[in-house]
């Protein structure tokens, strides 16, 4: 199995590229804008630095790795603590560009190869505010709402391909950056890096060649 993974090197990404690695996926490539130094590539993991806030990078990236069984979509990012009526048009437009464009972006770069192999899994990483808004992060919960609808609509188009789409909407994830943000927060609620993972895994897998356009919460006890 060859496997691209986005936003490979944060909390979540790190779990997710070991888990993969442990199934014994021949090929990883691993996104982020930056890797620490000592990231060194393997027989298995290549490190990928790339931009993709921009269309141009994401179209580098997919020429780059060429056709993959699964493309696991997993940058995003969070911000908010503001009412509708006081969100700038900074803050609104950062997160439908990190969030939903730059999604759209490395979804369409790779689907005419995923086409010409007649086969792949397309797996994004949502979040719960998608299904359920949060008062005071309007733009946050638009716009993995949005990728939500933009990852259904990508199944409806794709199945007669051979192509699959599905996302998977975590809670709050249990993650250092997180419990730093909220130093008071029972994180034994909040959903492991690892039980995402292993989720993606199967979801990259045969076993899941049937599911198509759904929409999975992880929600743990948060």
């Amino acid at each position: 199995m060859n496997v691209l993974i986005t936003g490979a090197s944060g909390g979540l990404g790190t779990a997710v590229v070991q888990a993969f690695l442990d199934t014994g996926a021949s090929t990883i490539f691993g996104v982020a804008r930056s890797w620490p130094v000592g990231s060194a590539a393997s027989d298995r993991f290549h490190p990928v630095e790339a931009d993709l806030g921009t269309a141009s990078e994401c179209e580098r990236v997919a020429k780059l790795v060429g056709p993959v069984d699964a493309l696991v979509h997993l940058l995003g990012g969070f911000t908010g603590g503001k009412p509708v009526s006081d969100t700038s048009d900074s803050d609104w437009q950062a997160m439908l560009d990190l969030n939903l464009t730059a999604a759209f972006h490395m979804f369409r770069a790779a689907l005419p190869a995923l086409r010409k192999s007649g086969k792949g899994k397309i797996i994004a990483v949502g979040s719960k505010a998608a299904m359920e808004p949060m008062a005071n992060y309007s733009a946050y919960g638009v716009s993995k709402a949005a990728l939500v609808a933009l990852i259904k609509t990508i199944a409806l188009e794709e199945k007669d391909h051979g192509i699959t789409a599905n996302i998977v909407l975590p809670s709050i994830i249990d993650t250092p950056i997180n419990r730093k943000a909220m130093p008071k927060a029972d994180f034994s609620a909040w959903v492991t890096p690892q039980s995402i993972a292993n989720l993606l895994v199967w979801l990259a897998g045969p076993q899941s060649a049937d599911l198509n356009g759904a929409v999975i919460p992880i929600y743990g006890r948060a």
